[in-house]
């Protein structure tokens, strides 16, 4: 099966950083080398944040503006986001993603970690 663990999750004021983590154990499964950032505020659909695509180059949501950074260690078991300026409004579970088949030629299947909590204070 596959595992996906964030942490780095924290209270900060506005304006303040923080630096989550997102480590994946693929075992056997045959996954994307892409993985992806979600957040979710309860009562609100689950919206995305930004991607590391398997080419290594970064995608973003619109209300990131240039204040996160997404990448990944080389062995790309790792992927992080450094968050700067945040915002109240980023308050939110962090949730990290991937896409991986479990044998050859089976349906590929998009797994989730459990989140990190995000909370921004004004």
């Amino acid at each position: 099966q596959v595992q996906l663990m964030e942490s780095g999750g924290g209270s900060v004021q506005a304006g303040g950083s923080l630096r989550l983590s997102c480590a994946v154990t693929r075992h056997t499964a045959d996954c994307s080398a892409a993985m992806s950032w979600y957040r979710q505020v309860p009562g609100k659909e689950r919206e995305y944040v930004a991607t590391i695509g398997v080419d290594g180059r970064p995608r973003y949501a619109d209300f990131v503006q240039g204040r996160f950074v997404v990448s990944q260690d080389s062995a790309k078991t790792t992927m992080y986001l450094q968050m700067n300026s945040l915002k109240p409004e980023d308050t939110a579970m962090y949730v990290c993603n991937t896409v991986c088949r479990l044998y050859s030629g089976g349906r590929w299947i998009d797994y989730y970690g459990q989140g990190t909590q995000v909370t921004v204070s004004s």
